[in-house]
This record gives structure tokens, C-alpha cells and sequence, in this order.
């Protein structure tokens, strides 16, 4: 993809991110109905603003971008077999969102041959916005705008660390797995859902790891940790856009050592 274009598409995905904050801040710290999807890792939560910001955002899809793919966490995927395809997650951090915490944010990715060639993180309630394309990444917010950088840490032993939940990191195995790195480091904090990749190619965490998630959970913060300096792997090293299991380092170095104490 040319420059010309992937501004373009960065443009555009902006104006959807805007168009998913209209929808959904009605609608944040009010009451409303929550049901429950279900699935392996417990509650599942779903609210009417999850919907109609991923309705908003097909919208405009389908209206600019009629032969593109589109994939959401609400209402699936069409056109499969499309170049282009748009990955999307309402509201990453459902959870946050109805217990009326900021820690919540708007994903949207667009792959290019399924890769991941630009990703959006905007959080209308805080007024931040994160993107890259793998190359670059920014910031744009009230402390101005600025391009992201990770903090370069090499040693396990300086890290900070972050997961959303231990207990959404699925069997004792994986548990496990994830106390022998946390074990290590300077420091860890629970909770944050997609603000801690952000926060990662920001330079203020260091390393990231979780499991249970879905491609629409991780495709936009890959190329926005990656275009910061950071690494982003499955817990094996491979490929983490299909979701299951990821780790997302400030640096190669400190990638290497967490991957090794999470096989031991």
C-alpha cells in the first residue's frame, strides 16, 4: 500500500472512530440493559452501545468502502475473501465500560491481505487517540500529539507488566505460565483491556500478556505497539493476530526473556 492511500484509510478510520464515540457516550456511566453472551471465560457482557457504535462504523464501511471486508465482535464477518478488511471492536473493555471505568476504547484495524497495515485506538471519554501502521505510531490528545515510543527496557527484571485479568487468562496451566513471568519483574497492574498496549508503545509499560482474545481484541494495537519499537508474538514466538494467546514487549531483548520464562 502507498503512502496516499494509507493516509487515506488512516483518515477514514478516524472519521469512523468518531462516529463510534457518537454512539456510544450517550450511553457511558448511564444505566442500561447488559446481556450476557456467554462463552468459555464466564461473563461475556454486551450493551446497546457496543451495537450501534459497530452499526455506526458499518455504515460508513459500506457506504465508502462498499468492496472492503468487514469483521466485528457484534455482527461478524462479510466479505471474507476481500484485499481489504476491516477489523472491529466497539468497545474493547466492555467490563470497564458498564462498572463506568475510562479503561475502555474503540478499535479499528484494517488488513491488507490479512495483515494488519494500520490500527486505531480512541477513547472519547478521555479524548486520547493511538494509531500506527507498524512503522510509525502516535498520540493525540490533551497533552498534545506526538509519536509513540516504547521505553526500550531490555531486562524482565526492570519491567512493568500488565494483563487485564488473571482470571481471564483461562486454564491453571496458562496461570501459571503467566505468575513465572510476572514473578520476575519490578512491577505489575491488573486491568486496562486495550490501554495497556497503548500505555506499551507509549513507553510507560513494558510488557503485555494474556490469552482468551479474538482477532477483533488485538488487530489495531498490533500496529500501533510495532510501529512504536515493541514486539507483538503469540506466547510461542509466532503471529498474534488470530488472537489466543498474546505477549506484546517493549523490546526484541525483553521479548526473548519473557517468551523463555513463559515455556519453562
Amino acid at each position: 500500500m502507498n503512502q496516499s492511500d494509507l493516509s487515506t484509510f488512516r483518515d477514514f478510520a478516524l472519521v469512523c472512530a468518531s462516529a463510534a464515540a457518537a454512539a456510544i457516550m450517550p450511553h457511558f456511566r448511564q444505566r442500561m440493559d447488559i446481556e450476557d453472551k456467554g462463552g468459555s471465560h464466564g461473563f461475556d457482557p454486551v450493551t446497546v452501545a457496543d451495537r450501534t457504535a459497530e452499526q455506526a462504523i458499518r455504515a460508513l464501511i459500506e457506504t465508502h468502502h462498499a468492496d472492503h471486508g468487514i469483521e466485528g465482535e457484534e455482527f461478524g464477518l462479510v466479505r471474507a475473501d476481500a484485499k481489504y478488511r476491516w477489523v472491529i471492536d466497539p468497545i474493547d473493555g466492555t467490563k470497564s465500560f458498564m462498572a463506568g471505568l475510562p479503561g475502555w476504547g474503540i478499535l479499528i484495524a484494517l488488513l491488507e491481505d490479512d495483515l494488519p497495515v494500520l490500527g486505531v485506538m480512541h477513547q472519547p471519554f478521555i479524548g486520547e487517540t493511538f494509531e500506527g501502521d507498524g512503522h510509525h505510531a502516535s498520540y493525540a490528545g490533551r497533552l498534545g500529539r506526538y509519536r509513540l515510543r516504547t521505553s526500550g527496557c531490555t531486562s524482565v527484571e526492570e519491567a512493568i507488566l500488565t494483563t487485564t485479568s488473571p482470571q481471564l487468562l483461562g486454564p491453571a496451566e496458562n496461570i501459571a505460565r503467566f505468575h513465572a513471568v510476572e514473578s520476575h519483574v519490578k512491577l505489575s497492574r491488573y486491568g486496562g483491556d486495550c490501554y495497556g498496549y497503548c500505555m506499551l508503545a507509549a513507553g510507560h509499560i513494558d510488557l503485555v500478556i494474556e490469552a482468551g482474545l479474538n482477532r477483533y481484541d488485538i488487530a489495531a494495537l498490533i500496529p500501533i505497539v510495532e510501529g512504536a519499537g515493541g514486539v507483538v508474538t503469540d506466547w510461542s514466538g509466532g503471529s498474534a493476530l488470530n488472537g489466543a494467546t498474546v505477549i506484546a514487549a517493549a523490546t526484541p531483548a525483553l521479548h526473548s526473556q519473557a517468551i523463555a520464562l513463559l515455556e519453562n
